[in-house]
């Protein structure tokens, strides 16, 4: 394989002419919106309901589309799953919430993301990235239903548009859509934490 096709197919590398996803609204409905109770399987496991966390403190939950595995295809073939806006760069975010998480958790803010993979799918994730928070799992599509959240279609199954939530006191306080470039949504959120996490918009 020539240096090229490698450096396309590394999901730790994000390429240069990446398609940047544009804001057409699929999320301006959410802040605002009560937070369902409706647990998800983690992959610490068991269950963890997002309304129950939600009234404990601030909660992060980046949504995305599905993490990949080294030698593996990409849905629908890597061109056109590169040529998808949001859809590439899976792994730098999830890396990004993993070099952040200390800070947010000095925050009291818990991390979490989300996929509609199932958790043993996940937890291979959770397990060779060594991720020091959970993933959940809407393989059911339960949370994204109740919530509209934006999906898209590739290779047959229904995946999360790239977007994150701050939960706080059983509602959504923000959202951050689109997102990009991937592996700078963690230090966005970070950001956001930072001004907001100790302010008067905590309450309903």
């Amino acid at each position: 394989m020539s240096e090229p096709s490698a450096r396309i197919r590394n999901p730790l590398h994000l390429p240069d002419d990446l398609p940047v996803p544009t804001d057409d609204g699929a999320c301006d409905h959410l802040p605002g919106r009560p937070v369902p109770a409706l647990p998800l399987p983690g992959t610490a496991g068991g269950t963890r309901d997002l309304l129950a966390e939600s009234r404990r403190g601030w909660v992060v939950v980046y949504a995305y589309p599905r993490t990949g595995r080294p030698g593996e295809e990409a849905l629908g073939g890597q061109a056109e799953w590169d040529r998808t806006p949001g859809a590439r760069g899976c792994t730098p975010q999830s890396l990004g919430y993993r070099s952040h998480h200390d800070a947010i958790r000095s925050l009291d803010a818990t991390v979490y993301g989300l996929s509609t993979q199932d958790t043993g799918y996940q937890r291979e994730a959770v397990d060779r990235l060594g991720l020091p928070y959970e993933l959940l799992s809407d393989d059911e599509l339960r949370l994204t239903r109740a919530l509209h959240l934006p999906t898209f279609t590739a290779g047959g199954q229904v995946l999360l548009r790239r977007h994150t939530l701050f939960l706080r006191d059983g509602h959504i306080r923000h959202v951050q859509y689109p997102v990009f470039p991937p592996d700078a949504d963690a230090a966005q959120a970070l950001e956001w934490l930072h001004t907001h996490a100790a302010g008067s918009d905590a309450n309903p």
